[in-house]
């Protein structure tokens, strides 16, 4: 075993490749994040469209919309998703973006998707009073919802939007497929460097361990926060 290490630190230190890895933990952490964003943008959207009377015949187009893009992303593997959009449907449009971006950009659509259902749940566990009470004062739906129901509903699923995002650091590992470079992808190649894998791919579910660790704390350090906050 003390040479499988000899060989690692060798590849890591002597031929540099911490720079590797440094450049795959920080595109795995801007494509999680990045992507935890988008998702939580367009995801209350879609809720909001979806939870909305279906009085008009505008908002039931809307919701069927909303209905065939949740199943879509979550209907196909994140990889098919990936290959789609860099492969096909961007280079289609005419669009040319990097893997990076890309990959920023079908993570965040794919994330939205089961963000929306999140919010959604979350959006029902607001009294309904509320937002009546907010028409009746006078707003509108949509600024209703934004300064009334959404707020509390992102407070009652915080803990499953930490999970959405420790399912995004973990998903990341597929990028490779459009040639964009991760975490996994980094210790891939140090073990290219002289066939030897087990070391590198050690350290790496180390790395992604201690992601996920860190992810948990800082989701219940916030929890901690706004129940304090609550009680205030």
């Amino acid at each position: 075993m003390s040479k499988k290490w000899s060989k690692f630190l060798d590849a890591f230190i002597d031929h540099k490749m911490y720079e590797v890895v440094l450049e795959g933990l920080r595109n795995t952490i801007v494509i999680a994040v990045a992507g935890l964003l988008i998702g939580i943008l367009v995801g209350t959207i879609i809720a909001s469209i979806r939870i909305m009377p279906k009085y008009k015949k505008s908002a039931k187009i809307l919701d069927k919309i909303a209905y065939a893009y949740v199943s879509f992303f979550r209907g196909t593997p994140i990889v098919v998703q990936l290959l789609l959009g860099y492969y096909v449907l961007f280079p289609l449009m005419g669009i040319h973006l990097s893997p990076l971006v890309t990959c920023i950009l079908i993570f965040g659509l794919n994330s939205s998707a089961y963000t929306s259902e999140i919010m959604r749940a979350g959006m029902d566990s607001v009294d309904k009073g509320q937002l009546e009470a907010a028409r009746a004062l006078g707003m509108g739906y949509w600024p209703s919802m934004l300064r009334v129901v959404i707020p509390q509903a992102i407070k009652n699923i915080l803990p499953t939007l930490g999970n959405e995002f420790i399912s995004l650091i973990k998903e990341t590992s597929v990028v490779s497929f459009v040639t964009a470079m991760d975490i996994y992808t980094a210790f891939q190649k140090i073990g290219g460097q002289n066939y030897e894998y087990i070391i590198p791919y050690l350290v790496m579910a180390a790395i992604y361990i201690i992601l996920v660790l860190g992810i948990g704390a800082l989701i219940k350090l916030m929890e901690r926060s706004l129940k304090k906050s609550d009680r205030n």
